[in-house]
Parts: C-alpha cells; structure tokens; sequence
C-alpha cells in the first residue's frame, strides 16, 4: 500500500509539471502569433482576415492564407471593432461564455491549501501522543516477526548435532505444552534461556524447534532492531513486543544476537540516557518486574556472552545458559543426512566419510558445503549428486575456487611445485602430524599452491610435539625453494606468519618453554602507529620481553633444522613429486603414499567433471588447514 502511494505520488508531481511545461509553451506560442490591433484592423480593411472569434478582449483569428493570429483589444472599442469587421466582410462569432462558479466554489478553491496543511499537523499530532505504540511515526511499534503454531514446521527431528542442547530445551517443551505439571509442586520454568555458541552452529535453528514441538507463537527479532537514533524508542519496542506475547502466551520471544543491546552498561562512552542503555533497562524490568511475565519464555543467542551485562545473566532473567558446541564427527553425520534430504543423491554418496572431511564445520558450513555439491552436479546436467561433486565442493569451500584461467610462468610454476612438495615430504616423514590428503599446484583464491592436511579424527587439544612438528612443516615449502630453486620468494610469507604466532603462543600463553616455564608472559594488545598496526606486550619488561624472542627464535630455528634435514634426505622424493605435480596438477594421498614408498604414481581416477583432477575415495579423510604458497 505504501509503495502504492508512493507511485501515484511520483507520477501526480510528473504530471503537474508537464501541465505546466505545456501551458507554458502554449503562452509562448500565443505570445508569438499576436499581431498589433491597429494592424489587425487595417489587415481586415484590405481583406486579409477571412473569420474572427470574439472572447471578451481576446479575438482569434484566421487570415485568407489560413494563419492563426490573436488580438488584444483595448475594451471600449469592442462595439465598433465587430461592426467594422462585419462591414469588412470578416465572419465574426462569439465564444460561449464560461459559468461562473459558485461561492461556495471560490471558498473552497481559496481554503483548500489551508484546510490540507491544517489536517496533517492534526495528524502528526495525533501520531506524536499515540505513546509506545503508535508514537513518532509508529517508531515505538515493535519489529518482532511472530510466526504461529501452523507457520512454524521445524521439529527437533530438523535439528542434528546437538543432542546435549536439544535434552536441555526439552523441558521447556513440556513445560509450554502442560504447564500445571511444574507448578503444582511449586516449581518455575526459567524465564529466560541464553544459547551461546559459535556462528551457524544453529542457535536460531534450535529456538524454532522449541515453539514448533511446544505448538505455541514464535517471536522473532533481532537485538539491532531495538536501538534507533531517537533516545526511549527502543525501550518502546521492548513494552510493546511483550504487550504482544502476553496476548500470545504461552508463547516464546526470541532475540538473535542480544548482544547489540545487553552489553555490559557503564562500559562505553554513553550516559545514563543512552539509548541502547535505556533499551536494556526495560528488558531487564520486563523479563523481572513487579508485574511478571507468565507463560512467556525469551530465549536469546549470542557468540559473545562475556561481554553481557550481568544483570542480564542473574537468576530470575537469563537464568539458564545452553552452550550449542560445533558438532563431532557424529553430529556432523546427521546434520549433512538432514540438509541430504532435500537433494537427489547417489548410491555412493557416504555420509560418514564426509564429516570425518569436515572437521570444524559448523551446521551451517555442512549446508553449504551440501549446497554447493547440488550447484556442482546441475553444472554438469546430472540427475543425482554423487560423491565427486561434494569433494569438489569441499576442495572449493576449504582451499577457494580454481583459477585454472590465470596464466603462470614455467619457473613461478616450478617452484610452486617444489614449495608444495616441501611441505609434504615433511609432514610425511614426521609422526604427529596430520596425513597430507591432498596437493595441488591449481591457484585456489589467494594461494598458487596448496598442501592440504587431514585428521584422523577430532581433536580437542594440542601437545608441544605436535606443535613443535607443525611448525617444521610449515618450513618445508620455503627449504625446498632455496634446495632445488636456489631462490627465495614472498610465497612462504604466510607460513613463517602461522610459524611465529605458534612459537609465541608455545612460549607466552601454553607455558611449553622449558626456559622461560609454565606462565603467562603479558597480555597481547594490537596498536597503531604511524599507520601500521604494532604488537605489544603489557606487563612484561624489557628484559622478559627479550627472552621471550630469544625463545621464540630458539624454537624456529630448530625446527628450520629439522626440516632442512629432512628435505636433504629425501631429495628424490621431493623431486619425484614436483614431477607428478608438474604433469598432474593435483595428486591425492594414494598417489603420496606411491612416491613416498619410491614406486611411481599410479594414474588419477577420472572424474565426469575434471579429467585432470583426481577425486579422493581415502575413508580417513577429514580436513583441516593447509599450508598454502600465498
């Protein structure tokens, strides 16, 4: 209806001023034809003027050669003007005079302007002591999408991975369905419950599946939909939203991302009169006023509950917190066999094989990653989508999109083969590290080459080992380089990066330093000086700060010595590999395995998509990061 109006407004306002283009150019045209009266009457005694039509002082008329031409009188010669024309053989008529309008008519005409201007003001004040609801141009209104019990189809048979989550928000469902069951042995469901979690890990996912197994209204907002620039419109919304839901009750409020309005209070630059301070004022009074709120539940999502006000996370309010974790290799199973469902999927499409390739996925993620196997599959016209397409969505998602059109010189190629073979040799002769699934020397996003290693299995915890081996793979690409390439290149750039913030955190934050001990050195604050951003450290001297980098570099430069070692020893591997890499572009571990044991790589498999991409069929594959040459 507004957009409605909106346009019959545009087009009035085009309107009005074409009207007023035309009559404008109509009173230029009159302007240029009118003639003199004198001459006009002198053209008439000569016979130039076949017919006149006379209008007060106006008279148009039309000459023997069919010219229009318009005469203004002087008004008290009409009477001898049309007896001298009609003597001058001119055909002389009258215009048929206009009614005069009313006056009633003229009052209106007059006032209409006035009486316009006189009604909106009524009604912007009228609009302005609407108080919560209506005030301010229905500012005050709350934003809140409510989707009732036959909107709302998610069931917690379409939320996988979070089977702890789903135990803990069970009660609530019955509590909504039968209340009387907790309050006759005078017990209280939690009025509020906060879901914390990483992004896509389907906080909001799992708000949905309460109201649609309880069958009760869902409120939907957002936290930023509270604040607006004018000071006690958000607390508006706030009274308003639950003026609703107690309409609705039982029923549940959600709010995605509280954070936008719950932040701790006194923290900022604001006052006591800052809106968003007001805003949380009348949360905290609504959710835990004199009043109460019965049969409603708010349940909010954040990623940040440490930076809550704690009013907000007392007993009473947000008394309950649901911690929704990224799902294990299980839940990841079941959350790709739910967004499965909604594609045609071939016979060897294994679930299990691909969450043990996605370790760190959030449900999100896997909705992607399922997505994009779907687009993969329309590409190449196919009924079903098999298992080649989520590996080459998979490949996409983790290490970026192929740039097989970017055009690379033989010897930038040759060393992005050697880098990437370094990398790999070196995690193959080292025992903690996570087995190489994939190499490649296609530029992918921001990389021209990728090592791409996988877990076994989720991990939780790292130890110094692994960590100390980590890091010397990380070295390998720049080691081969200066071997085989007798060269250096800004390519390992990104590996020294990850390389030094793993030995700093080993000595400052993980105490594995066996010099400086078990303690945390300072605390890590980002500045900017002369426009660059600097690193430094709070309470710590100069001289800690000192045996801090001397341990750090202490930890690099051996294992800088380990991998150099273990390139030199296996030199004829690494060139084996930048051979098969050169030839084949990407290699998969079975084709690793072949060159590490000193026989020749066996032939890649075909696949329907891309002949020169061999796809991965290994049941311990997981991914994780990779050591790209940036």
């Amino acid at each position: 209806m507004n957009n409605l109006f909106k346009n019959l407004a545009i087009w009035l306002v085009i309107g009005v001023v074409l009207m007023t283009v035309f009559n404008q150019f109509n009173t230029r045209q009159a302007a240029q034809n009118s003639v003199e009266y004198s001459q006009f009457m002198e053209d008439a005694k000569q016979g130039k003027v076949a017919k006149a039509v006379v209008d007060g002082r106006t008279v148009r008329a039309t000459t023997q050669d069919g010219r229009q031409v318009t005469v203004y009188t002087p008004g008290f010669q009409d009477i001898w003007m049309v007896g001298d024309l009609m003597r001058y053989g001119v055909k002389v008529t009258a215009a048929k005079p206009e009614e005069e309008q009313s006056f009633l008519m003229n009052i209106f005409v007059s006032w209409f302007p006035m009486i316009l201007l006189i009604g909106v003001w009524v009604f912007f004040m009228r609009q302005m002591q609407g108080g919560g609801r209506g005030g301010a141009f229905s500012f005050g209104k709350s934003k809140a999408k409510m989707l009732d019990e036959t909107a709302n189809t998610v069931t917690f048979a379409d939320v996988a991975g979070c089977d702890e989550a789903k135990e803990e928000v069970g009660e609530l469902v019955e509590f909504l369905r039968d209340p009387s069951k907790f309050q006759k042995l005078g017990g209280h469901i939690p009025k509020g419950v906060l879901m914390v979690g990483s992004p896509g890990t389907g906080k909001t996912l799992l708000a949905k599946a309460i109201a649609g197994e309880a069958k009760v209204p869902f409120f939907s907002i957002s936290g930023s939909d509270f604040v607006e620039m004018f000071v006690g419109v958000g607390a508006a919304r706030v009274r308003d939203m639950f003026e609703q839901a107690k309409k609705q009750a039982p029923c549940i409020i959600f709010i995605d991302e509280i954070d936008a309005v719950g932040r701790q209070r006194g923290a900022g630059l604001g006052g006591g009169n800052d809106e968003r301070e007001q805003t949380l004022n009348q949360l905290l009074v609504e959710m835990d006023g004199f009043e109460g709120v019965s049969g409603v539940i708010v349940i909010a999502a954040t990623n940040r509950p440490d930076v809550l006000d704690p009013a907000l996370l007392r007993p009473g309010r947000f008394d309950r917190q649901v911690v929704v974790p990224l799902p294990d290799i299980r839940g990841r199973e079941q959350i790709l066999r739910v967004h499965m469902r909604k594609v045609p999927i071939a016979p060897d499409v294994d679930a299990m094989i691909l969450a043990r390739g996605c370790p760190g996925f959030a449900g999100a993620d896997l909705a992607n990653l399922v997505n994009e196997a779907a687009l993969f599959a329309a590409r190449g016209n196919k009924r079903l989508v098999d298992m080649d397409d989520f590996e080459r969505a998979k490949d996409k998602i983790m290490m970026g999109a192929e740039r097989r059109s970017m055009v690379m010189p033989e010897e930038e190629r040759r060393n992005t083969a050697f880098h990437e073979s370094g990398h790999a040799v070196v995690a193959k002769c080292l025992t903690k590290t996570d087995p190489v699934h994939k190499v490649t020397i296609i530029p992918r996003g921001r990389a021209l080459g990728v090592t791409m290693q996988l877990p076994e299995q989720d991990r939780y915890s790292q130890d110094r080992e692994r960590l100390l081996q980590t890091i010397a793979v990380l070295f390998g690409g720049r080691i081969a380089e200066e071997i085989f390439m007798n060269q250096m290149t800004t390519g390992a750039s990104n590996d020294f990066q990850r390389a030094t913030d793993l030995a700093r955190r080993m000595v400052t934050q993980w105490g594995m330093s066996d010099n400086l001990g078990p303690m945390v050195y300072g605390e890590e604050e980002g500045e900017v000086f002369l426009g660059r951003s600097v690193t430094t450290h709070k309470n710590m001297s100069e001289a800690t700060l000192q045996k801090v980098d001397a341990e750090i570099r202490r930890i690099l430069d051996q294992q800088y010595a380990l991998a150099r070692r273990l390139i030199e020893e296996n030199r004829d591997k690494v060139e084996a590999m930048t051979a098969a890499l050169l030839e084949l572009e990407t290699i998969d571990a079975d084709q690793i395995n072949d060159i590490m044991d000193g026989r020749a790589p066996r032939a890649p498999k075909p696949s329907s998509q891309t002949p020169r991409r061999p796809s991965d069929d290994s049941p311990g594959a997981a991914p994780t990061a990779a050591a790209p040459a940036a």
